[in-house]
């Protein structure tokens, strides 16, 4: 089965997406992926870092429990959490139904943008995906 992996966003190995802010381009949006969230299966809780929280790049900064499994979710880049998705409290399936829009988690203001060199373009995050 094929995934969708938009071309536009940046990969982590641990499946996580971040998307570039054009008007603030200090600031990212990060998800999971469509990949993901079709291997955890139906999200049912999230446990997401809070507005003003500092995360750092490869470290666990939340949980995405499933019906069948919990699994960590890690930062992409270090620097601090500047909003949370509200609205996968009440409706944690939104990470199914729209991984890459209405189902992001988190905007993080970088302390570091150079750590978005050590991230993956689309081509080489769908060359990891192992039905690819």
């Amino acid at each position: 089965m094929d995934h969708e992996t938009p071309d536009n966003l940046l990969y982590t190995p641990n499946h996580e997406w971040l998307r570039r802010d054009d008007e603030r381009p200090d600031e990212v949006t990060v998800g999971i992926t469509d990949y993901a969230q079709d291997q955890v299966g139906d999200v049912v809780y999230l446990d997401l870092p809070g507005e003003g929280e500092a995360v750092t790049a490869g470290e666990r900064c939340g949980e995405i429990e499933s019906a069948k499994t919990v699994s960590d979710l890690y930062a992409p880049v270090s620097g601090e959490v500047v909003a949370a998705n509200a609205a996968l409290e009440d409706q944690p399936e939104l990470v199914n139904g729209s991984p890459f829009d209405e189902g992001w988690m988190v905007r993080i203001r970088m302390s570091d943008e150079a750590e978005l060199e050590g991230l993956l373009d689309a081509a080489a995050y769908r060359a990891q995906i192992p039905e690819h």
